[in-house]
């Protein structure tokens, strides 16, 4: 496993579904002497869930505007013409 020039390296599959490591995770890294650890990050006061900085992340990146109606149509696999009020 090779460092990229922007000093990223992949976190194998599997030590990341053993450590429950999902996209937007925060993690921490422990040195000692010649060797680094990875772990989650432990939460820190005024520190958001992971479900809320992934909210935030998404907030206005929607490019249309859909009602309640259409998005739960699209979502129960309707489309937006068969929803109530169109």
């Amino acid at each position: 496993m090779q460092i990229t020039s922007k000093g990223q390296v992949t976190i194998p599959q599997e030590v990341r579904n053993r450590l429950g490591l999902l996209p937007h995770t925060e993690v921490e890294f422990e040195v000692s002497g010649d060797h680094a650890r990875i772990r989650k990050a432990r939460p820190t006061e005024g520190s958001g869930v992971r479900g809320q900085r992934a909210l935030r992340a998404l907030r206005g990146s929607a490019d249309t505007r859909l009602s309640t109606d259409e998005i739960l149509a699209l979502t129960r696999g309707g489309d937006r013409r068969g929803a109530k009020g169109k």
